[in-house]
């Protein structure tokens, strides 16, 4: 059993690197370790984050923002200027969203690939702890429910989700074959389905189509039956439950997630309901390889920590709601 986690009260004299700073989820961990007092250097190419996300950030004397791609660019130069070495860095720059899929496949490969290693050598050489953010899909759909993670998933290598699926368990491989080869302090998360503000109106995710959908009042798009489930996470527990696994003393993967389980057709209801809109509920054929139920099992993270999601899946959905709101009136 490992230790339990400790978090740190102040970050203050430390220094921490967020690959795709100005993605969804990394944008609200930049932030976090902001206010713990950290210097952070957020680097992104804004391939699918957003400069809108981290535009509040650029006054903070404590940020830094690199605009570059991770795997064509040699941050020696940039990070020159940074007095000192880096203590953390959080490889968060993969475009994590199924429409992604088939528009930038090669793209996903290789900053899953070739990204990774770079961040690998990059934490090293600074003696940094390093945090590979890896995704419930290395679980493919599975065949064990709720998935834990000594699960070694069931993944179609040639699918159309593959460029992620697979790129994904390859940078687990790639961290800790580092781990094992060189020492490098790692860890590893898999995220589950995560949700809350800053997330692309276009994202292809389900929680995003469902609520501006029914803010339009168009009539909610659900593929098959609806019966397949998820499990959805907001934001802020999401990045609660990373910080928390960062500062474990535990070098194999944690899934990281809510365990509330819903079907696809119980969270359009939900939403509709919520959101008081008139929309319908209509039926598309399911997508190839769409997984037909997902639900972390939490337990090992809970065993060695306080994290418990706090987060209502209806006030996730009206504070996610307002975020879109806001963004369509600009």
């Amino acid at each position: 059993m490992s230790a339990k986690v400790v978090l740190p009260v102040t970050m203050k004299g430390k220094t921490v690197l967020v690959a795709g700073g100005a993605g969804f989820v990394p944008s609200h961990l930049v932030e976090l370790y902001l206010e713990l007092g950290a210097r952070v250097i957020a680097v992104d190419n804004f391939i699918t984050g957003s400069p809108a996300n981290i535009e509040h950030l650029k006054s903070h004397d404590h940020f830094k923002f690199i605009e570059a791609n991770i795997y064509e660019v040699d941050l020696e130069k940039p990070l020159s200027s940074i007095d000192g070495k880096i203590d953390y860095i959080f490889s968060m720059a993969s475009p994590a969203s199924p429409i992604d899929f088939s528009k930038i496949p090669l793209e996903i490969m290789r900053v899953n690939s070739e990204g990774t290693l770079k961040m690998l050598e990059l934490a090293h050489k600074h003696g940094a702890r390093f945090l590979e953010a890896s995704t419930s899909e290395v679980y493919g759909d599975p065949e064990v429910h709720p998935q834990e993670e000594s699960y070694v998933g069931h993944v179609n290598p040639i699918g159309p989700r593959s460029c992620y699926d697979e790129s994904k368990r390859f940078a687990e491989a790639l961290t800790m074959s580092y781990h094992r080869k060189y020492g490098v302090d790692t860890r590893i998360v898999r995220i589950f389905n995560t949700y809350g503000p800053r997330m692309r109106p276009d994202d292809g995710r389900v929680i995003p189509n469902f609520i501006n959908q029914a803010l339009k009042g168009e009539d909610l798009t659900v593929y098959g039956d609806g019966s397949q489930t998820r499990s959805f996470c907001f934001v802020t527990d999401l990045v609660n439950a990373i910080h928390n696994v960062m500062f474990s003393n535990d070098t194999t993967p944690f899934n990281i997630g809510n365990p509330d389980e819903y079907s696809i057709r119980a969270c359009a209801e939900e939403i509709i309901k919520v959101l008081g809109s008139r929309s319908k509920i209509i039926e598309n054929p399911l997508p190839k390889d769409d997984p037909k139920r997902r639900r972390p099992n939490i337990g090992k993270l809970q065993a060695i920590s306080n994290y418990r999601p706090v987060v209502t899946f209806e006030d996730g959905i009206k504070r996610t709601a307002e975020f879109f709101r806001k963004k369509s009136c600009h």
